[in-house]
């Protein structure tokens, strides 16, 4: 996909450094944020499902948002798109933070919060994502999606890392503080962004709106390669990525432990996103990607059972490194075949697909293991959700070959 030197030459283009840093400054508060919020919900509630419950609503309404959302992405300007919904977020988090202070938060404005910021951030993924193409040339842009994916998972390492100890000795407030003033920052950089006209908006208007989203999912379910490797991608993350979004009531009922843990924990998930996005990038082909992506799916059940199978804290940790590794490759194989299959005038509406997929499919898997683990515990629903996933993959094994073909017949970048 890109070597390590194609990574530093994305870098030398101004676009890609405002594009980056900002992002880096975002995710880190996102995740800051996401530990915050899931602290704060065991802490109302002292109940996992509610905390499912609360993921979900972060999470959810990409389900229904997404597709429109796409399509907005590819008719309006990008960037105008990513700075608005910037700071609904920064706004959102803003009030959650005040609330929360103030001792006025309860359980169900926490809901109503969390699901105002997840429609916002199901509109942001698919202009932020496609205005990639602007940001670099179209040799630098596999380096632009491993650049992307890294920082994503730097932000996934330091943000829990100041997280957990701010929780520990100030309190929830603060942390989701953080989340608005690295959003305001954000939006404040995004007009700094020089990208051509042809990358700030897909094309004009061509129909309804409507039309044109039910346009998009047709374009995907009928894409020899596309369907099949995202509806591999949302079943897998269904059933094995709900664990990251409810740790909580892992930490406590599992190991006996608490924030300082969660922080622990979460920062093991991104090194090991990290170490692996940076394997990834170094590679330099696509071909060979399709089975990545699928591979990592296995590994990453592996790691679950390892996760869930004692309470024996660092074996936890070497899991959650595990788990986050392999869901890393897998991210950022499936958007790297994803940007580099899908049609420029589809773009939009296919990484809002992938965003509805990594947003509400993990949603729906937190919501189960919730609602499951109040009466059954948490271990047997983990293990039930790994089997499942198993039969998934050699679903996903069996096609491989037919769906690679199309996905890698472009060859090298």
């Amino acid at each position: 996909m890109a070597s390590l030197g194609t990574l530093s030459r994305a870098l030398s283009h101004r676009n890609a450094r405002i594009f980056f840093s900002a992002s880096l400054i975002a995710w880190t508060g996102l995740w800051m944020h996401r530990i915050a919020v899931a602290w704060l919900a065991w802490e109302l509630t002292h109940s996992a499902l509610w905390v499912g419950v609360v993921a979900f609503c972060d999470l959810a309404p990409a389900v229904l948002v997404s597709p429109f959302a796409g399509a907005v992405a590819d008719r309006v300007d990008r960037v105008r798109l990513t700075m608005a919904t910037q700071i609904v977020i920064a706004a959102n988090a803003a009030l959650n933070a005040t609330l929360t202070a103030s001792g006025l938060m309860s359980i169900g404005t926490l809901l109503v919060l969390e699901t105002i910021g997840g429609t916002a951030a199901s509109f942001n993924q698919p202009a932020r994502q496609s205005l990639m193409h602007g940001l670099v040339p179209r040799a630098d842009l596999p380096a632009a999606v491993a650049l992307n994916s890294l920082s994503y998972n730097v932000a996934r390492f330091v943000g829990p890392g100041l997280a957990g100890p701010l929780i520990a000795i100030a309190g929830v407030w603060p942390a989701v503080a953080c989340n608005a003033l690295a959003y305001t920052i954000a939006a404040a950089t995004t007009p700094g962004l020089r990208v051509d006209a042809a990358a700030r908006r897909g094309h004009a208007a061509t129909g309804s709106l409507l039309a044109e989203m039910v346009d998009g999912v047709r374009y995907a379910a009928r894409h020899p390669g596309l369907g099949p490797i995202l509806g591999f991608a949302a079943a897998t993350a269904v059933l094995l990525r709900g664990v990251q979004e409810i740790l909580p009531p892992y930490v406590e009922r599992l190991y006996g432990l608490g924030a300082d843990a969660l922080a622990g924990l979460t920062a093991c998930f991104g090194i090991g996103a990290l170490v692996s996005g940076v394997a990834v990038a170094a590679r330099g082909e696509l071909a060979g990607t399709t089975r990545l992506a699928m591979l990592a799916v296995g590994a990453q059940a592996v790691a679950t059972i390892a996760f869930v199978a004692t309470g024996w804290f660092p074996l936890g940790l070497a899991a959650a490194a595990a788990i986050g590794g392999a869901a890393s490759v897998h991210g950022i194989s499936v958007q790297t075949l994803a940007q580099s299959a899908a049609d420029p005038a589809m773009r939009g509406r296919i990484l809002s697909l992938w965003g509805m997929i990594t947003r509400a499919c993990p949603a729906l898997g937190a919501l189960m293991l919730g609602a499951s683990g109040e009466v059954l515990g948490l271990r047997l629903p983990s293990l039930a959700a790994v089997a499942l996933s198993a039969i998934v993959l050699a679903w996903g094994l069996r096609r491989l070959p037919r769906i690679a073909s199309v996905l890698e017949g472009q060859g090298r970048w």
